[in-house]
Order: C-alpha cells, then sequence, then structure tokens
C-alpha cells in the first residue's frame, strides 16, 4: 500500500512539473490529456480542426488572437478577449496547450502570440506543442473529429500589461537608451530592404539588435531548440543590468517567437514584446526614429516594385 502510495504520489508530482514546462512533446503532452484541468487550444483554422484534431480540443483560430489588417498586431480589445477565453471554458486554475500547424518557424510564431496573451490575460499553467500538429501526427498519435462539448467560464481576466511594450513605451526607451531592442526579423527587413505591407517605412529602430527568430529552431524543422541551446542563443543580445529587452517585428508575429525563446525558455526577466511592432510604429503621425532607413531613391524603386508585382501578379 505504502509503494502503490508513493508510486501515486510521484506521478502526481511528475505531471505537475510537466504542466508546468513551457514546450512540451507528443510523448509528454499524452498523458496529460487525461488530467481535467488540461485544456488544448488548436488555433488553426476551422477547416483543418473539422479533418482532425487532438481529442478534448478546443478551435480558436489564430485571427481571434489578432487585430485588424491595418495593423495585425494590434491587440484585440478586452471585451472580445474576455469573451474569447471564456468561450473555451478556461480560468486561472487552466493548463492551457497551445498546438498549431507545425508548418514551419514562421507557424510557431502563432503559437508563441497566442501562448503570450494567455499568460497576460493570468493563466499561469502555459505549454506550447513543440512542432504542432505535424509532430503530434509524425509521434504517430491519434486524432479525432469529434468536437469536445465545453462548458463557458465565467472568468474575467484582465489585461497584465507587464509583458507588453506599447509605441509610447518604445519611444520612451529611445529617448531614454533604458531598454535592448531586439530586432526578431530576418536580413532584409532589419536592412531596410523590404518592409511589411503594412508598414509605411522600410528599416528598424535605432540601437536595435538583429536576432532572427529562426534561430529558435533546429535547422530546416519546426522545433524549437532545447533550453541549453536557447540560453546561447539570448546570450547574443546584450543588456545591461536592470533594463528591459523589447522584441519587435512586423506585427508582433516573429517577435512573438524572440520573446517565448528569451523569456519562458532561456528564463530572462523583464522581456517585453512590442505587440504592434514596426507596422504600428511606422503609422505614427509623429516622425518616427529609424535606424537602416533606404535612401529616397531607393524607396522609389521598392513601391514600384511592389505595385507592379500587386498589378500584374
Amino acid at each position: 500500500m505504502k509503494a502503490l502510495l508513493a508510486f501515486a504520489a510521484t506521478l502526481t508530482a511528475t505531471q505537475l512539473a510537466w504542466s508546468a514546462q513551457p514546450l512540451l512533446t507528443p510523448q509528454e503532452l499524452q498523458p496529460l490529456l487525461q488530467q481535467p484541468a488540461v485544456r488544448v487550444i488548436d488555433i488553426r483554422d476551422p477547416k483543418s480542426f473539422e479533418l482532425g484534431h487532438i481529442a478534448g480540443a478546443v478551435n480558436a483560430p489564430y485571427g481571434k488572437w489578432r487585430g485588424p489588417a491595418t495593423n495585425p498586431g494590434e491587440l484585440p480589445d478586452q471585451e472580445k478577449l474576455v469573451k474569447l477565453v471564456q468561450s473555451l471554458g478556461l480560468t486561472p486554475q487552466t493548463h492551457a496547450v497551445v498546438i498549431s500547424n507545425g508548418a514551419d518557424a514562421t507557424d510557431f510564431g502563432a503559437m508563441a502570440r497566442v501562448y503570450w496573451t494567455l499568460k497576460s490575460l493570468g493563466l499561469k499553467e502555459l505549454s506550447v506543442a513543440n512542432g504542432g500538429m505535424k509532430a503530434w501526427e509524425a509521434a504517430g498519435a491519434q486524432t479525432t473529429r469529434d468536437i469536445a462539448k465545453i462548458t463557458p467560464s465565467n472568468y474575467a481576466p484582465t489585461f497584465d500589461a507587464q509583458w507588453l511594450a506599447t509605441r509610447a513605451d518604445v519611444r520612451q526607451h529611445l529617448d531614454l537608451s533604458n531598454a535592448a531592442l531586439v530586432d526578431s526579423r530576418p536580413d532584409a527587413f532589419y536592412q531596410g530592404k523590404t518592409r511589411a505591407p503594412a508598414a509605411k517605412l522600410s528599416g528598424t529602430l535605432p540601437g536595435a539588435q538583429q536576432l532572427d527568430f529562426n534561430q529558435w529552431f533546429e535547422p530546416g524543422t519546426s522545433q524549437f531548440v532545447n533550453t541549453e541551446k536557447a540560453q546561447q542563443i539570448a546570450a547574443k543580445i546584450k543588456r545591461e543590468s536592470g533594463k528591459d529587452m523589447v522584441a519587435f517585428c512586423n506585427t508582433g508575429h516573429w517577435a512573438a517567437t524572440d520573446w517565448f525563446g528569451l523569456s519562458e525558455v532561456a528564463g530572462l526577466p523583464s522581456v517585453k514584446l512590442y505587440a504592434g511592432s514596426m507596422v504600428d510604429w511606422t503609422q505614427s503621425t509623429d516622425a518616427p526614429q529609424m535606424a537602416n532607413q533606404p535612401t529616397r531613391a531607393e524607396s522609389l524603386a521598392y513601391d514600384a516594385q511592389q505595385w507592379w508585382k500587386r498589378t500584374f501578379k
């Protein structure tokens, strides 16, 4: 009897330990599905979800967590977020596991962004399914087409802004030089050679250090690296003691991956996400501070090239 109790205690402790992990492999996620507090949030499009998903998962497409096309990184208003969380049956005690396609490194950003949003809404137990549905199916794990019946919750979260950087925050950081700014984009964006469709200007924030989001993944896969490797990647960013670190990209998608790697996997403190990122920054009516900007001739040539692509694609 004592041996049985000891085994049960060990199993419970193991399950609790797993629930605290920011990244879960299919093998780690599988046994957790038996726990009532675990809720898999599948952020794929409804059609993909209907064709097969993890048993008990609920569908909340990524677009519901994002802003309008003119500023995709903008957070939905508080009322919409509360209704979304309640419709998924989430509470502060829920262990939410976010999963998407797992198609590539860019797709991971969707899971990281939803994870960041849920953390900001007060959920304490959060995980990302490393490799997404691609890894789940490759591991031979089962899927279903059955739709789980979810009882809505009455949880009314307030948004905790400690992991958020706004345009005003970034402007202050630039004025006071009191944060390490991290550009999560690939070279072409960082160097001002291209820009997101909704961004009005090319370039980056003055003084920004580049940390391309692709570095967080095993080469050629959508598998996030382990903690040791994540800490090595995080060490590339130089930050003075006591200062914040702010990750940004075009729309707060790739930067969510940097935030996740720096804050949740590498374990660095005071890491924030500029949710609106460069689209929000360049839409400011005030002249935004920029670096790595192309010349006027280069900008005109780029605009002409984009017009040609849109017109004759």
